[in-house]
Order: structure tokens, then C-alpha cells, then sequence
């Protein structure tokens, strides 16, 4: 890859992990779940009037909608509000990569190999310190939410892997418009519509500034720069890009933050983003498309995910 390139796809995961403590200000200001429909209603509008039509059809757009915009992020921006901190969730999302693989051999057929395999366990231990170290600084609600993002986050991507879409930024801007309104429902009926509109009322530029970034930023941004470096470089030399985000994330989490990086959580850190490497990367082992790949890392969030987180 040509330097300015490396450093572009350096600076998407830096975009992605930043996005996890842009999503914990977030949190300050509005109401997990309307959030997370805010996010998604600014990702897609404008820009589903300039991407042109869909270019798969409609049942993995609805069913990509709902898996990673509604239940992914729901779960992901709920378990941050329940106390699950920013630079743990970054790095406990990428065990997205297990859960994928798992999938991906149920549905699909693609039998791991035994480096694959040693990849997923080594990951799960990872998570296994990490929930030990959680266990006893914090609230493992958050925690076991964050999981659960990650496990939709890997349906996600099987069914993502399953359209082959042409065009990642277009397929994500479609995805984009379908968890505006479940979410909006599901906030109306959990979170209240008492509490959506003092959110709303008391919008500022702080406020704005958090949507617009998770958005468009991580989303617009983020994805079409991602796709582009996939359209002329094989996946193998982008994706390894993708283990940065943890590190941005627990970094800037640090530093903005303040939270602090234990021991325990070095080790999970250590452990996890090894076990994914080997799980996502290994050559000897069927390899992800780039369809594939483009949806595994948002996260911004979204990624994008979008979001990702993100």
C-alpha cells in the first residue's frame, strides 16, 4: 500500500475507536435508544438521495437493518449507558469476529480450520478476563449487552456476506434508513416520550456535534473511505487495520475520559485482539470476503457501523 494509503486506513480506525467515547457524550445528552435512531436517521439523509438505487435486494437491507441497526446497536448504546465503559466496549465488539466465524460455518458451511479455531479460543479467554476484571470494577449488565452487540454484530455480517453487495456505502446507507422507526418506537416505549422531547428541546451544539460525527463521520466517512482502499487493495492488507480501533478506542478513552486500563484488561486486551487476528486474518483458512470485511469493522458504526460502535 502507497504511505498516503496506510495512513488513511489508519486513520478510519482511528475514526471508528474515537467513535466509542463520541457515543459516551452522546449518552450525556440524549436517550440510548433515540440515539441510536438519531445516528441512523442522519446517516441515511440525505445521503440515500445521492448513492443511488439499492443494489441488493430489499429482504438484506431490511434483515441487515434490523439485525445490526436495531438489535446491535440498541444493545451496544444501551449496555454504554447501563456503565459498560468506552474503551471496554471497543475492544469487547471485536469478538464480533468469533461469533462471525461461528455463524458463518452454520449458515454458510465454511469449516475453520484448526488456527481459526485456536484464534476463537484464545479471543473467548480474552473475554472471559475481561468479564473477570469487569466483574469486579463495574456493572456486568453493561458488560453481557456489549456481548450481545457483538453476537448480532456477527449475524450481521453473515447475512452481509450472504448479498455480496457491490457497493458497501450504498448498501450501508439503505441499511441506514431501516431502524429509524423501530427505534424510535422502541425509545417512545421504554425511555418515554417525556424523556425524547427534554432531549430533543435541550439539542445544543455538543449535542449536534456528537450526531453528525457518529453519522457521518464514522458512517459516510469512515465506510466509503473503507470501501475505496477494498476496491484497490486486497482485503488481506486492509482489513489487519481493523485491529487499531481497540487500541484508538482504549486510548482516547484514557485520555478524554480518564477511565483507567487495569491489568486484567491489558491482558483481555492482549488476548483478544491475538485471538481475532488469527480468527479474521489466517490465510491457511477461508478468508472474508471484502463485502464481509467492510461490515465487520464500523464501528463505528457505524460502522458502521456503521456504526460502530460505532
Amino acid at each position: 500500500m502507497r504511505p498516503a494509503h496506510i495512513a488513511l486506513a489508519a486513520l478510519v480506525a482511528a475514526v471508528w475507536g474515537v467513535n466509542f467515547v463520541v457515543i459516551e457524550i452522546g449518552l450525556g445528552h440524549f436517550p440510548p435508544l433515540l440515539f441510536s435512531a438519531l445516528r441512523f436517521l442522519v446517516a441515511a439523509l440525505p445521503a440515500v438521495f445521492f448513492v443511488g438505487r439499492p443494489k441488493v435486494a430489499w429482504k438484506w437491507i431490511v434483515g441487515v437493518g434490523l439485525v445490526l441497526g436495531v438489535a446491535k446497536f440498541g444493545l451496544l448504546f444501551v449496555g454504554m449507558d447501563l456503565g459498560a465503559p468506552a474503551g471496554l466496549s471497543s475492544l469487547i465488539l471485536q469478538v464480533q469476529a468469533v461469533f462471525t466465524a461461528l455463524f458463518a460455518f452454520l449458515a454458510l458451511g465454511e469449516r475453520p480450520g484448526g488456527v481459526k479455531m485456536a484464534g476463537m479460543g484464545i479471543a473467548l479467554a480474552g473475554i472471559a478476563v475481561a468479564a473477570v476484571d469487569e466483574g469486579t470494577s463495574g456493572p456486568m449488565i453493561g458488560f453481557a449487552l456489549v456481548i450481545g452487540a457483538a453476537v448480532c454484530w456477527g449475524v450481521s455480517n453473515t447475512l452481509t456476506r450472504k448479498a455480496a453487495p457491490p457497493d458497501a456505502l450504498n448498501f450501508m446507507v439503505w441499511v441506514s434508513t431501516v431502524p429509524v422507526l423501530p427505534l424510535l418506537a422502541l425509545s417512545l416505549l421504554t425511555e418515554g416520550p417525556d424523556r425524547d422531547l427534554a432531549a430533543l428541546r435541550g439539542l445544543d451544539w455538543t449535542g449536534a456535534g456528537v450526531i453528525v460525527y457518529v453519522a457521518w463521520i464514522t458512517t459516510i466517512f469512515g465506510f466509503g473511505a473503507w470501501g475505496w482502499l477494498l476496491r484497490r487493495y486486497p482485503a488481506s492488507s486492509v482489513a489487519p487495520f481493523s485491529l487499531l480501533v481497540p487500541v484508538f478506542g482504549m486510548s482516547s478513552s484514557a485520555l478524554i475520559l480518564g477511565e483507567g486500563v487495569s491489568a486484567l484488561r491489558w491482558c483481555a486486551a492482549v488476548l483478544l485482539v491475538g485471538g481475532v487476528a488469527l480468527t479474521s486474518l489466517w490465510k491457511g483458512s477461508p478468508v472474508t470476503s471484502p463485502k464481509t470485511e467492510e461490515e465487520v469493522v464500523e464501528g463505528a458504526s457505524s460502522s458502521v457501523p456503521l456504526p460502530s460502535g460505532r
